[in-house]
């Protein structure tokens, strides 16, 4: 006769929930980086994933969405092709673009902290529009500030020149992104994706 098995939960719903969407925006910064062409006016390629960088914090929070993309820069740097052009490696991390991918976790743990303003995301239409700009506005100027420093010092520039060509020069097409991404998650069944409680 079998006996009967009460089930027993390790990890709560939402934890599943959470980690799974991570993931998911971990592999789209890897599929955006692929999006990848040279820039006349910058040593860095201009890419997509700074779109991941928003959604991880606009969809998950501040602790989910910098997991997410903390996942990414492990995952390539342990040698996974995730980053621009199927780059991978510590020697990314340790080159001229090294900063960004570095910001990245940081950056969307800020924008995620400052739209939902507090650890567990909330559905996106409960948040208005002009904080969630504000919070994708400052995750970009963190992105800027340290992938900027980083190119800077790894290339032997002044740190005014590191600013324009790897801050300045990318905000019209990086304010493009982030339009986009708006209307995405506001547009669209993104802005009402809520967690298990």
């Amino acid at each position: 006769m079998a006996g009967q098995y009460e089930s027993v939960k390790l990890v709560g719903d939402n934890i599943v929930e959470y980690f799974a969407m991570a993931v998911i925006v971990a592999t789209l910064t890897g599929a955006f980086a692929q999006v990848a062409f040279p820039y006349p006016f910058s040593p860095v390629p201009v890419t997509l994933q700074t779109v991941g960088v928003y959604l991880g914090g606009l969809l998950l929070g501040p602790v989910w969405g910098g997991l997410a993309l903390l996942l990414y820069a492990l995952v390539g740097t342990a040698g996974a092709p995730v980053f621009a052009n199927f780059g991978a490696g510590l020697g990314v991390i340790t080159g001229p673009t090294g900063g960004y991918i570095v910001s990245f976790p940081i950056a969307a743990a800020v924008i995620g902290g400052l739209v939902h303003r507090r650890v567990k995301p909330r559905p996106l239409d409960t948040v208005s529009i002009p904080l969630q700009v504000i919070g994708m506005l400052v995750g970009l100027t963190v992105i800027y500030a340290i992938g900027s420093v980083w190119l800077a010092a790894s290339t032997d520039q002044s740190l005014v020149s590191g600013l324009i060509e790897g801050g300045v020069v990318f905000v019209p097409g990086d304010l493009l992104k982030a339009v986009a991404v708006i209307s995405l998650v506001t547009g669209g069944h993104l802005a009402r994706i809520s967690f298990v409680e």
